[in-house]
């Protein structure tokens, strides 16, 4: 995240987009705001003590604020203790684009990569549900971020995280002799296609909370019944329907990671590992691009709480090469 030295000697100052903000008692039993800003560059979580919302007013989720404090070290990551916010207004000319962060490729170019794809598939009845679920949801599938703070949570996520895993099914089936190439691929397309319903958004474009269907139901069971719609408005048949569904309602691998179903075929087992692996490497090089060679980041808890080592035998950044 950018920051500016200011005046005060050891205090800098910036503009920063509120993730997240809450209000918190302390032991004294004064409050203080625990913040996560951001920009398009990262995250730092903050922190203000001795909070007055009489003084000071809540800031607004999602909006961009400016802010002075000073850096310290928390668990090996940085930690701003914000002394003055405020919102801004039309003569700090803030940009949008500099707050959110962006696929590295356009998603017209990825969505274009995976329809060629498709467009080679010899099953007919796997092109055609396929094909008709990217067109009915392309103008969302262009922009659309694929979490709200974890991976691959910034403008065109859900296609840059698809398209890395169809990248990753295409290699594992070319060594597999036994594995559906079409069928696992048409998973890896699809299965987070119900993020477009299961998330609301904010006017930057980010993440801002789920829908009432989306906390009801989830992406997996939802993304399933898209699926089977499609497939009954096609008149597929009703065995490659229930084989699409259930790489969808089962590629959390785990019902404790909230699957539906246990994976119960080669192809829908490979997208379970698959969606993690790429979760999870995005996640590790974004931790760790910020350390220092040699260090470890602080205490990741969407990494089983731990901490990862910068080895520096190469510059870690959280980017995928899935274009041709």
């Amino acid at each position: 995240m950018r920051y500016i030295p200011c005046e005060k000697p050891g205090m800098v100052e910036g503009f920063g987009l509120v993730k997240s903000c809450d209000k918190k008692s302390a032991k004294n039993g004064t409050f203080y705001l625990d913040i996560l800003l951001g920009d398009n560059e990262g995250d730092v979580y903050a922190k203000m003590w001795d909070y007055r919302e009489d003084v000071t007013p809540m800031p607004v989720v999602n909006s961009v604020i400016k802010f002075r404090g000073s850096l310290q070290q928390y668990n090996g990551n940085d930690q701003l203790i914000v002394q003055r916010i405020r919102p801004t207004d039309v003569n700090d000319n803030i940009n949008m684009s500099d707050f959110v962060k962006s696929a590295d490729f356009g998603g017209d170019d990825m969505l274009d990569v995976i329809v060629r794809m498709v467009a080679d598939f010899k099953d007919e009845e796997i092109k055609s549900v396929v094909l008709a679920m990217l067109a009915d949801n392309k103008e969302q599938l262009l922009t659309f971020p694929a979490a709200e703070k974890l991976h691959h949570a910034m403008t065109g996520g859900l296609l840059y995280h698809t398209l890395s895993i169809v990248r990753l099914a295409d290699c594992v089936s070319s060594i597999y002799p036994s594995i559906d190439r079409e069928l696992l691929l048409a998973g890896a397309i699809l299965h987070d296609i119900a993020k477009l319903r299961e998330y609301s958004l904010s006017p930057a474009g980010v993440v801002d909370g789920h829908t009432l269907e989306g906390m009801l139901l989830g992406h997996l069971v939802m993304g399933a019944e898209d699926v089977g719609r499609k497939c009954d408005e096609l008149a597929i048949t009703p065995e490659t329907k229930y084989l699409l569904q259930h790489m969808l309602v089962s590629h959390h691998g785990k019902l404790e990671f909230g699957a539906a179903v246990r994976p119960a075929f080669i192809e829908a087992e490979i997208l379970s590992q698959l969606d993690l692996l790429d979760a999870n490497v995005y996640e590790m090089a974004d931790a760790v691009k910020d350390v220092e060679n040699g260090e470890f980041t602080g205490r990741l808890w969407m990494l089983d709480n731990r901490k990862l080592y910068n080895h520096g035998r190469v510059e870690v950044e959280p980017k995928a090469n899935i274009m041709d």
